[in-house]
């Protein structure tokens, strides 16, 4: 049997082996041609929706010059590739679909999962993301849609640390939706039936979970985008029985965590001393508070004195002792009844945001509801006129849930706040200064931690492990020598950050007992092994 590959042909000679002549135009043409071809073309589209379904052909097409061109101008094309625009990606996967990409694992395969995992193309896998679709974002259950975050996750684990395209699979967990406008949608891939939960839902997962396993008993498996009822709960489950992390969950906290000690740099308010409230007591937000927890213990405080510095807000106000289905990861923050018995409060019996930034005098304020709009002007103007520095974080996204815009917080504390924002917002000016606000993408921790694992060979993935990945960001922070510099450093170094991130991680697995204890020289050999740089094999006629 002959095999080639057109796409990757850059050599006369190739050519000729290959009996191409006739076929392809004279012209040899280079991946640096290709790749600014493709450039033109995709800023030739009119939405970033077309540029995503552009990028997403190309990916099918040649994954080779798509990871070269998107490598080349990461900055330009990351919100294309993931957030904001995978949030319409998900959306309208149905619509665009048109090749096979990863594994579907549907609720009426049951059973079959371990003879569709077996599949020889898989066998070098190594980094597995998978999602049941069920909180995507902030859109909520797009079923099937789902699975455009685990294809883009993995793209970014690619391209920002280097791991090969080929060891990576994506996964959906098909179980049904309960989102109308999918199973009304005559293109919808996924299975048209409602949302399996409970004992099947579990009975499902274990299965799934399982044949994993069993298929790769060493692979680095990341869950993405479960509803909160649901992450940490399987997270906890897993955690110990095979090599795992919940992105969502502990990735959104070592950014959060590494963008804050950063943002001291600049404030000078020591960790010790920050009072931090939340906007969303869900996985995401508890996550964030439990590491930065970790952080503030490990800075001097006690147990009881870090707790008594976060004010988390949900749905029903600030979480205060006594208060109904508190569940085990807002437990240790809620806030003690005799804490909060002398707040004015607004409404007499009810705590919300407004009333915590006017009683708590917050140093920190970040948002994980998915709530857009959610950090008003009055409550912003209210702690800029307490805290000189203010440190606001809106994470939510795509961009039509962020809680706040970087434009908005600019002008509401007079240019003082320390913005860093889960989608990208473009540059403020504010009298004469042109501003960049910075996005704390968990783009800077979850590549570097999936090159740390690969590379050091670690049998699990512990909390130490993203304090590490934090504290290594925040060494690599602007602000570390210059009290103007951006918090992060520029999503062009990315590869480097991931570097950094995984040289962390590796040595903490080892300081645990994770991996294999290495000197330096000989981990840095194995991380560089690791990376992957897209570029044409030659071709040869195979017979």
């Amino acid at each position: 049997m002959t095999r080639f590959s057109i796409p990757g042909l850059d050599d006369p000679v190739e050519t000729d082996l290959t009996g191409l002549h006739g076929l392809l135009p004279p012209h040899v043409g280079t991946l640096d041609e290709q790749v600014n071809r493709r450039l033109e073309a995709l800023r030739d589209l009119s939405t970033d929706f077309q540029r995503y379904a552009f990028l997403r052909d190309l990916q099918d097409l040649n994954e080779t010059l798509f990871y070269a061109l998107l490598v080349r101008n990461i900055e330009e094309l990351m919100p294309l590739v993931y957030t904001p625009t995978v949030g319409e990606g998900c959306q309208r996967f149905s619509e665009i679909w048109r090749k096979p990409r990863g594994v579907f694992l549907s609720y009426p395969n049951r059973g079959l999962i371990r003879d569709i995992l077996c599949e020889p193309r898989f066998d070098r896998v190594r980094v597995i993301v998978f999602s049941d679709g069920e909180r995507i974002l902030g859109l909520g259950d797009q079923g099937a849609g789902g699975m455009g975050i685990p294809i883009g996750k993995l793209a970014l684990y690619t391209a920002c640390a280097g791991i090969h395209p080929a060891l990576t699979l994506p996964i959906l967990l098909d179980v049904g939706t309960d989102n109308e406008d999918r199973l009304d949608d005559p293109l919808y891939v996924g299975w048209r039936h409602e949302r399996i939960r409970g004992a099947e839902y579990d009975a499902f997962i274990e299965e799934v979970v399982s044949a994993i396993h069993a298929r790769w008993p060493d692979v680095l498996l990341q869950w993405e985008d479960f509803a909160g009822s649901n992450a940490a709960r399987l997270l906890d489950r897993y955690r110990d029985r095979l090599c795992t992390f919940n992105d969502d969950i502990q990735g959104t906290a070592a950014v959060a965590a590494g963008t804050l000690l950063a943002a001291i740099n600049v404030t000078g308010i020591p960790l010790t001393e920050q009072r931090v409230a939340f906007l969303g007591a869900g996985s995401a937000g508890c996550g964030i508070a439990a590491l930065l927890l970790r952080v503030m213990i490990d800075a001097g405080l006690s147990d009881a004195e870090a707790r008594a510095r976060f004010f988390a807000v949900d749905r029903y106000g600030l979480l205060v002792e006594g208060m109904n289905a508190i569940t085990p990861a807002q437990a240790p923050f809620v806030q003690s009844r005799a804490a909060v018995a002398h707040w004015k409060l607004a409404v007499t019996g009810e705590i919300g945001l407004a009333d915590v930034v006017a009683n708590a005098s917050p140093t920190v304020l970040i948002g994980v509801s998915g709530q857009a709009g959610a950090f008003t002007e009055p409550v912003i103007r209210e702690m800029a006129r307490r805290v000189e520095r203010p440190v606001i974080f809106p994470l939510s996204n795509p961009t039509s849930r962020a809680e706040a815009t970087g434009e908005q917080l600019m002008a509401w504390t007079d240019g003082r706040a320390l913005i860093g924002s889960g989608s990208p917002f473009p540059p403020v000016t504010m009298n004469g200064r042109v501003v960049p606000i910075d996005q704390t993408n968990n783009s800077y921790i979850f590549p570097g931690v999936g090159l740390g694992v690969l590379a050091s060979g670690a049998r699990r993935v512990n909390d130490a492990m993203f304090m590490a990945a934090a504290k290594a960001l925040a060494n690599l922070s602007p602000t570390a020598h210059d009290k103007a510099g951006r918090l992060l450093p520029p999503v062009t170094d990315l590869r480097e950050v991931s570097a950094a991130v995984a040289t962390a991680v590796a040595r903490q697995a080892m300081a645990d007992g994770l991996a294999t204890d290495r000197n330096d020289a000989a981990l840095a050999e194995l991380i560089a092994a690791c990376v992957w740089e897209p570029d044409y094999r030659p071709y040869r006629r195979a017979v």
